[in-house]
C-alpha cells in the first residue's frame, strides 16, 4: 500500500482568503468554473466572467501563481488549477425590524475560498499527437469496413443505371 512518503508531490504553491463576505454557495459556482484549468486560462475565464464573486476568486488565483513563482520559483505558464474548494466561514448575524414589533434574523454568510496550484511538465506537441492517432488507428478498421461494405452496395447502383 502506497504511503504519503512515497508519492511523489508536484511542486506547487497555494493561496488562502479568509472571511470573504459572499456566500459560499454562490463562490462555489465560481470556482467550479476553474477547477482543473491551466492557470492563465482560468485567470482569463474568471476576468470575464459575470457573477460578483469571480473578482475575489480571481484575487486567489493570482495570488496562489505570485507565490508559485516567487516563492517556490516556477513557470507560470506551466501551472495548473490542482485544487479550488470553498469552505464556509462564520455567519454574521444581523436583525431586521418587521411589522408589530417583530424582528427577523438576516445571515450574512461568509466564506474561506482556497486555491492550490502545481506545475505540470508540457509535453511536446508530436507526443501528444501520437496517442489521437494510435486511438484513431483502433477505430479505423471499423470504418474501413462500413466504408467497403458502401462502396460495394454503390457500384451495383450505378450498374442498374447503366
Amino acid at each position: 500500500m502506497p504511503t504519503k512518503s512515497d508519492t511523489v508531490e508536484l511542486p506547487g504553491a497555494r493561496a488562502v482568503a479568509r472571511h470573504v463576505r459572499i456566500s459560499p454557495m454562490k463562490a462555489r459556482r465560481v470556482v467550479d468554473l476553474v477547477r482543473g484549468l491551466p492557470a492563465k486560462e482560468a485567470l482569463t475565464v474568471l476576468q470575464f466572467a459575470p457573477q460578483a464573486a469571480s473578482e475575489q476568486v480571481y484575487k486567489v488565483l493570482a495570488s496562489a501563481v505570485a507565490n508559485a513563482e516567487n516563492n517556490e520559483r516556477l513557470d507560470p505558464d506551466s501551472l495548473l488549477v490542482r485544487a479550488a474548494y470553498v469552505d464556509e466561514g462564520p455567519t454574521l448575524k444581523r436583525f431586521r425590524p418587521r411589522a408589530q414589533g417583530r424582528a427577523y434574523r438576516i445571515r450574512k454568510r461568509t466564506c474561506h475560498i482556497t486555491i492550490e496550484v502545481e506545475s505540470v511538465v508540457v509535453s511536446p506537441a508530436g507526443r501528444r499527437a501520437a496517442p489521437a492517432k494510435a486511438a484513431s488507428a483502433k477505430a479505423a478498421p471499423a470504418k474501413t469496413a462500413k466504408k467497403a461494405s458502401a462502396e460495394k452496395a454503390v457500384p451495383a447502383a450505378e450498374e442498374e443505371t447503366e
